[in-house]
């Protein structure tokens, strides 16, 4: 029964694509919840600030692991290491491909090679996802195609819309602390996950489906896909609101790793998304 349960749930879907379902998701909600308070201790045990400039230079990796999603979308990989890029298993690919970086960049630091682990850090995860951009835009150049006004129209759709947000919490709302860039890079990323959704959906020639079990239930209850930024409107700004009131007493260290997972949630799919339909995958 236990492993008919697990197959069901955890195996079968990663094997066949399946959507998710309300126990997958919830357990890897749990998972992530674990997985930042685990990270926290690590990085704290090993001496290294989780400020802004440590989540703006974890960014690239939140990229690449968008990038590198669509990798395995593509085909292109046909062996069974195509499952190592699928959901949860990409998530422990990305973990061990950055921590292996920021811990290396750290050692270099403290061997006196770089003023600041930051700079290989960054770059890093630059580099690799550079390459996977330029790997992925040779194959639609060679395999299906390359759709420019998708990769112009849906980022215009996020800055907009983040643009409108963040307007509304700034002057409307006379939330100052909404000025922190790390809540405006939260907004953006969450913005571009729902302006991919609902232009995949509703407006894309190939049609994509939502695979998550909210928002699928939420656009067939509405009947549009641009249902999503309504989503994201109740679940951001609430968080903004409750992590600025941990800001003012919690751990900063803290409040910027829970951060940096808000905005990995919302961006890495988005990335995914948006190269999906540029692709045609």
């Amino acid at each position: 029964m236990i492993r008919d349960f697990i197959y069901k749930y955890y195996i079968d879907p990663i094997r066949y694509g399946q959507a998710y379902t309300v126990v997958d998701t919830l357990t890897y909600a749990i998972i992530l919840i674990i997985a930042v308070y685990l990270v926290y201790r690590g990085l704290q045990r090993f001496g290294i600030t989780v400020d802004r400039k440590f989540v703006l230079s974890t960014i690239p990796f939140v990229v690449l692991g968008g990038l590198l999603r669509v990798v395995e979308d593509t085909g292109m990989i046909t062996s069974d290491a195509r499952f190592l890029l699928i959901t949860p298993l990409i998530f422990f690919v990305i973990f061990f491909i950055t921590v292996g970086a920021l811990f290396l960049s750290r050692l270099l630091e403290l061997k006196g090679v770089v003023a600041d682990y930051t700079r290989p850090y960054a770059w890093t995860g630059t580099a690799l996802s550079v390459a996977s951009f330029f790997l992925l835009i040779y194959w639609g150049a060679t395999h299906t195609q390359i759709d420019l006004v998708v990769l112009t129209v849906i980022p215009l759709m996020a800055v907009a819309s983040t643009a409108a947000i963040w307007g509304a919490l700034r002057y409307l709302a006379g939330w100052e602390y909404v000025s922190e860039p790390l809540y405006t890079l939260l907004i953006f990323g969450h913005m571009l996950d729902a302006s991919a959704t609902s232009f995949g959906i509703d407006l894309h020639p190939l049609h994509y489906v939502e695979q998550h079990v909210v928002g699928s239930s939420l656009i067939e209850l509405t009947g549009t896909a641009f249902s999503m930024f309504l989503l994201k409107l109740a679940v951001i700004v609430p968080a903004i609101y409750v992590l600025e009131l941990y800001r003012k007493e919690g751990s900063p260290a803290f409040w910027h790793l829970v951060l940096l997972a808000m905005i990995i949630v919302g961006m890495a799919p988005g990335i995914r998304d948006l190269m999906r339909m540029v692709l045609y995958v």
